[in-house]
């Protein structure tokens, strides 16, 4: 998808001259950094069962998907699970003096912070959950949001988002009617060695940017190759990973984008969808009347306004009710801990496909004609061929 909109929007003159010079491949991840390194005891519990064979040859997780119907392998999947989660909370808790509850949903946001990949989105629903907790109207699953991620230095509405996700957390964190069933971190100084933490123990992977506009993140492969699920819009890798594991193992929710495209046509009035729905109209406009920054109350008046008297450029409010909808449906299948852990396992065993070992090995072959010798020879290879779309020239 993103190298047909790369060939038809970006450089359209070019590819109608140069064809031949375009060719997408997927970005991988690798398997020894991203589960054996990453998730030890995930990594053992899996080569118990099948072998250590998937540590180069990462197709070889699919002899996990019967063992995805054993009560005693989930009972065991679970105890990892919670284990990493418990290494999280515990790191946390000495850096960043915060306690998350280890039997709450980890839902984790952490990637570059930019307003396509849609931390906003993310951060409305938690207020809405705030709400709704103070109104005595839900009882919502408990749920700890793990925000990471850094901002370019000259990105200011990136850096006032990070600002604000810190201001509802003080506020949340520290409110008593909410404890123990909200929590609110983001996470300083994010590095591979605290992805190596957060990603191992994610139950709800984010992976919600507006429809055609990321080219092909990894985020979402780590976390779904360590059995995290997937919420997210039909964009980047999400298709392929959504493909891979299945449809009802991926919360799907969005406009998708012939539909954000045919929006901009039209003309897009978030302000209609504001006045549309009362929780994210009382969301805004407690951002936008200081509630989460009394110390200066207009502090986060510049993100309202870019949402609604400036477009809304991502689509963030036409998105809001059906990710509102959609993380209904990710509260429910948590309660079923049996069948969450099953799609688990399931999403870790038909992760084969994104290993950087097939990427390269279909860059060498299919782009700069150099032969392969890894004692694996072209298995694997032909399972690519279908996916990719990181433009390549």
């Amino acid at each position: 998808m993103h190298t047909e909109l790369f060939c038809r929007q970006s450089v359209p003159e070019f590819h109608e001259l140069f064809p031949q010079k375009f060719s997408n491949k997927t970005n991988g991840i690798t398997p020894r950094l991203w589960l054996k390194k990453a998730n030890p005891k995930l990594a053992s519990l899996i080569s118990s069962k099948i072998g250590a064979g998937w540590i180069t040859r990462l197709e070889d997780l699919e002899k996990l998907l019967p063992l995805a119907n054993d009560p005693d392998f989930r009972a065991a999947w679970r105890v990892v699970k919670q284990g990493n989660k418990a290494r999280l909370a515990a790191s946390l808790a000495a850096d960043s003096q915060i306690s998350v509850e280890t039997n709450s949903l980890f839902d984790c946001h952490i990637k570059r912070i930019h307003e396509y990949k849609r931390q906003l989105l993310s951060l409305l629903h938690v207020i809405v959950l705030y709400n709704r907790i103070k109104d005595g109207t839900c009882r919502c699953l408990p749920r700890t949001v793990i925000y990471a991620g850094k901002a370019a230095p000259a990105y200011w509405m990136a850096k006032t988002i990070i600002h604000l996700i810190n201001a509802v957390a003080n506020v949340i964190n520290h409110d008593k009617d909410v404890a123990g069933r909200l929590a609110v971190v983001f996470v300083p100084n994010y590095s591979v060695s605290l992805a190596e933490l957060i990603i191992p123990a994610a139950d709800l992977s984010e992976q919600i940017s507006t429809a055609g506009s990321e080219a092909s993140g990894t985020s979402n492969m780590k976390m779904a190759l360590n059995g995290g699920l997937t919420i997210g819009t039909l964009d980047g890798a999400n298709i392929e990973i959504r493909d891979a594991v299945g449809p009802e193992n991926f919360f799907l929710f969005g406009l998708n984008t012939a539909e954000i495209e045919a929006m901009k046509k039209s003309g897009y009035r978030p302000t209609d969808y504001y006045h549309g729905n009362a929780e994210l109209r009382r969301a805004l406009d407690l951002i936008r009347d200081g509630y989460f920054s009394p110390e200066r109350r207009d502090m986060f008046q510049p993100v309202t306004e870019a949402l609604l008297r400036n477009g809304d450029p991502f689509f963030i409010l036409a998105d809001f009710a059906s990710y509102l909808a959609c993380q209904k449906t990710v509260e429910t299948a948590y309660r079923d801990q049996e069948t969450w852990t099953q799609r688990s396992i399931l999403n870790t065993a038909r992760m084969g496909r994104f290993s950087s070992d097939n990427t390269i090995r279909a860059y060498a072959q299919e782009i700069w004609n150099v032969p392969v010798k890894d004692g694996r020879g072209a298995p694997g290879l032909e399972s690519r061929r279908h996916v990719g779309h990181e433009v390549i020239s």
